[in-house]
Parts: structure tokens; sequence; C-alpha cells
């Protein structure tokens, strides 16, 4: 059970639900980190009275220590910052919900100081999962699958007694706010249609990748770099009603899936009490209630992203930290309105074969 937090990326979707969980918890938040939203940070610092507040740029560090001036918070800002937030020998457990592969070095710095890494950034294992697997193994680092498809995997795994009794992970996918839609029905998409998820409420990135399915792809390769499983065990299919997170289908034909309402809250608080369970705020799902749950196969030949992610780890090297990269750069482009929705694939495409 953890005592004590670092949430890199706490003014977040996750960092905010992680706090939510921590005051339930009655966890004590030992530091915290967020890009440019200065405003949120300080009402954060206030109610939570961390350790150490960390800002992307030193300007919005600045703006941050004139606000919380009264309180006594130390304040650091960028990278140096962030993975002193990650090394912080108060907190024993560091929720990594910052986007993107900014990720990877503060993941590194708290598996190097035998953390419990309640993982919230898939991009850290995508770019770099062998490098984080195996300095996790060395130092007997934890790491909590935050994500709701790869928490259910986790808690469907604790009954196998190794990896040769697993035949394949099926990571469970809404399909967006576009399933079913064919590429004449996306040309002219926009910001606010791809940002209109279905089930989940998340921040803008990760719902566009979900839009794209690339948020898909990318869990493709994470569950691959946490359970050490090729790509040939783990696939995806389409559930739109996002209740079943993920399931495990084992040698002998049983499949074990687990199942909830969709509330990121339940797998974050799951993270910092593993291996107990406490009382949540997340509803109680009654099946009655739902009558009929969906399955099907994703649709790869109008949304992409997945194979081109298989493709990517097929090939492994840099391939997968370039395809990451070449979506957090579309990505960017497309919600600031500079290039169209199905630009994003082909940019992705277009990395991979330079």
């Amino acid at each position: 059970m953890t005592q004590s937090l670092s949430i890199l990326g706490s003014t977040g979707s996750i960092g905010r639900q992680t706090l939510e969980v921590a005051e339930q918890l009655s966890v004590r938040v030992a530091a915290l980190t967020a890009g440019s939203n200065v405003e949120r940070m300080a009402e954060q610092c206030r109610k939570f009275r961390p350790s150490l507040a960390v800002m992307a740029s030193e300007q919005a560090a600045d703006a941050l220590r004139a606000r919380i001036a009264d309180l006594p918070i130390r304040v650091r800002s960028g990278m140096d910052g962030l993975i002193e937030a990650a090394e912080l020998d108060e907190a024993d457990t560091v929720v990594t919900a910052v986007v993107g592969m900014v990720g990877l070095r503060p993941t590194l710095a708290a598996i190097a100081k035998k953390k419990r890494i309640a993982l919230a950034n898939k991009e850290t294992l995508v770019c770099a999962g062998e490098l984080v697997m195996a300095a996790a193994r060395a130092s007997g680092a934890e790491i909590i699958p935050v994500d709701s498809e790869h928490s259910a995997i986790f808690q469907c795994l604790m009954g196998a007694h190794g990896k040769e009794e697993i035949r394949r992970l099926i990571l469970t996918c809404s399909g967006g706010p576009f399933f079913g839609k064919k590429p004449e029905e996306l040309h002219g998409v926009t910001k606010a249609d791809a940002l209109r998820h279905p089930n989940w409420r998340m921040g803008a990135k990760i719902t566009v990748d979900c839009a794209t399915l690339m948020n898909k792809g990318l869990e493709v390769i994470e569950a691959m770099r946490l359970y050490d499983l090729p790509l040939s065990q783990v696939d995806v299919v389409i559930h739109r009603q996002s209740i079943v997170h993920s399931l495990v289908e084992f040698r002998d034909g049983a499949v074990l899936a687990q199942l909830g309402v969709p509330d990121m809250r339940v797998p974050i608080q799951y993270a910092l009490t593993y291996p107990e369970r406490y009382e949540s705020p997340a509803k109680q799902l009654r099946l009655e209630d739902w009558k009929t749950l969906t399955f099907e196969q994703p649709d790869y030949d109008t949304f992409s992203c997945i194979n081109l992610c298989r493709q990517a780890i097929t090939k492994g090297g840099i391939y997968p930290a370039s395809a990451n990269g070449a979506n957090e750069a579309a990505n960017k482009l497309f919600r600031d309105g500079k290039i169209k929705f199905l630009d994003i694939a082909d940019a992705v495409a277009g990395v991979l074969d330079s």
C-alpha cells in the first residue's frame, strides 16, 4: 500500500483523478509536476501541500512561485525538476501521468530508486520498453500499469504460474468516435469531432489517439513489453461499451476478463493499493443495466495505425520510438488545425517508410 506519492502530470486527467484517489485513501502527496497550467497547480499545491512542485518551463515556475510564495514548497522546472520529483526520498510511489516520451527519463530515475511505478505513460514502454523493463528487473522496482487495459491484464494474470500458460492477451478497444466510418467519411472531421470519445473523458492527445486507434497500437507494444510476449500473442477486439477492460486466454482454453464501469479511478487506485483492494468511489457495475455487450474485429484498413505499430515493433530497434515520435508530432499538428485527420496515419507511415 502506497504511503506517499509523486505525481508526474498532476494537472491532467489522470493526475487529477489520482489526487481524488489519494485524498480518499489519505495518501500523502509529496511532489506534483505539471506543464503550463499554473493556476491549477497553485490550487493543487494549496490543497495537498507537497514538498516539491515542478513546472515545465522556468517562466511557469516563476509564476507558480509568485502564487504560492506563502507556502513552504520548493518550486523547480524542466527535466531536472521532473527527475527530482521522481527520485524524491519521501515518496514510495511515482505516478507517471505525463504525456509523451518526456516520461522516459523520470521513469528510469524512479526505477533506479526502487520506487513503485504506477505507469500511465505508455510512450515510455513504446519507445524504450526493453531498457525500462530490464532496469526494473535489475533494481527490483515494481511497475504497476494504470491504463485500464493493462491493469485488467495485470489482474487477470494473478493466478497464472508463468507466461507459458498464456495463449494470448486480448486488448479491448471502444473504437473511438468514428467507429464504423470509412475513409471517405473522415476527410472533413474536425478536432472537436475527434475529441467526442463515447465512453472516457481524457486529455486531448490521448483522445485523438483513440480516434485514430493509434492508442491501441501503442498499447499492443506496451503489452508486449510489460508481459514479455511476442506480437503473435497480443490481439485487439472492438468492444463499444468499455465494460470488459481486457481479457487473457490461457492455453487450456479458459478466458479471464476484468469488468467494471469505465472509470479510471479504479485502475489508479489498484496501482496504489496493490495487492490490497479498498472501497472505491466508482459506480458499481450492474450487468443487468447493460443487457448486451458486443465484440467485433477492428477495421484495419480505415484505421491503419494499429498495423503501423505492429510494423514498427516487428522491425524493432528505433522503429517503435520513431512511430511514436511521428504520431506525437502529427497529433499535435492536427489539434492545431494544420493537417487533416487522415494525415496523422500517413505521417506515421511516411516516417516508418523512410
